[in-house]
């Protein structure tokens, strides 16, 4: 694409050709050479060979697992000039005082009425499990570790499903004597097909509306945390969109939504946004067959753009905001 004025500007493509290369690095230097938009002589690379910015030091470009092979991108080898496919710049509204939290979103989202008044509605009551719980890894030390650590006024979760996770971190949060509101983000749909697994044939679905809501509801009211707990039924990306525009902020958030590369790396960007200082942001399946195609090529590239440091808990994957 060539500028309006073509006598005075060279082209895009002009003005990289004829740019001088680089000058090889000192003796000892982290990277062999930086790589330009037009260089395609690397089909694949380790991320470490990448320059990302010239503020992060190659020294915060480590995390405790192994670097990452990825395709070779001309978007990745220069973030610091193409910021729109990595960097997430909505800003936030000021973050709002915890006591305030829960009263903005029965405000924003539901009317200023709590969605657990008068519930469960006569139409769904006859197609609830009195109490019907599952999830996995919503019972690893990861958790208790976290909320010891944290001491969290507000936890924001991304996927919730049925309810283990919150329900379990909201029995940690009681026991420990701390007042901690929970906000779950999900849509509350699950995925095409679950109900086709013979663990999930007993939810019900009505005129194509599968009634997992419903549910999980029922399921924090049978904990008796309908108090601590509260829905946020849209998807992540609306959701903590609007979060940030509100100014809700996290002191602990868990994201373990969608497990696919672009869905875990939005999700994760986003949500950091929001992460209070002091706080932590972690997530399940770091350890899938998936390996670096799914969450754990997310996080460890994000920890490599932000210079952060991943720390492994089990199956958890746990990023400090500081």
């Amino acid at each position: 694409i060539k500028a309006k004025d073509s006598s005075n500007k060279k082209s895009y493509n002009e003005s990289h050709e004829t740019r001088p290369p680089p000058p090889p690095p000192k003796k000892g230097g982290k990277f062999v050479r930086r790589l330009m938009p037009n260089d395609n002589s690397n089909s694949n690379l380790t991320f470490s060979s990448i320059v990302i910015t010239p503020t992060i030091s190659p020294s915060h470009l480590t995390t405790t697992t192994t670097d990452t092979t990825i395709p070779y991108s001309p978007a990745i080898a220069n973030l610091s000039t193409i910021p729109d496919q990595y960097q997430f710049s909505s800003r936030c509204a000021n973050p709002l005082p915890s006591k305030l939290v829960r009263q903005t979103i029965l405000d924003r989202v539901f009317d200023g009425v709590s969605p657990y008044e008068n519930f469960p509605p006569a139409h769904v009551s006859g197609l609830l499990k009195q109490k019907r719980i599952r999830g996995w890894g919503s019972n690893g030390a990861v958790f208790e570790n976290l909320i010891r650590k944290v001491q969290p006024r507000t936890i924001i979760e991304l996927g919730t499903f049925l309810g283990a996770s919150a329900t379990h971190m909201g029995e940690l949060t009681r026991k420990l004597g701390l007042k901690a509101q929970i906000l779950c983000v999900d849509d509350f749909r699950g995925w095409p097909s679950f109900r086709e697994n013979r663990l999930f044939k007993d939810i019900p679905m009505v005129n194509g509306d599968v009634w997992l809501l419903y549910q999980f509801m029922q399921n924090v009211v049978q904990c008796n945390m309908s108090e601590s707990i509260l829905p946020i039924p849209f998807s992540t990306g609306s959701g903590l969109e609007k979060l940030c525009e509100w100014g809700v902020f996290g002191d602990l958030i868990e994201v373990d939504a969608g497990h696919d590369f672009h869905s875990a790396w939005s999700d994760i960007n986003r949500a950091y946004k929001l992460l209070r200082p002091g706080g932590v942001m972690f997530g399940h399946d770091y350890f899938t067959s998936a390996d670096n195609k799914g969450v754990r090529r997310a996080v460890n590239l994000f920890a490599r753009v932000n210079g952060l440091k991943v720390k492994v808990d089990g199956q958890h994957w746990v990023i400090d905001s500081e």
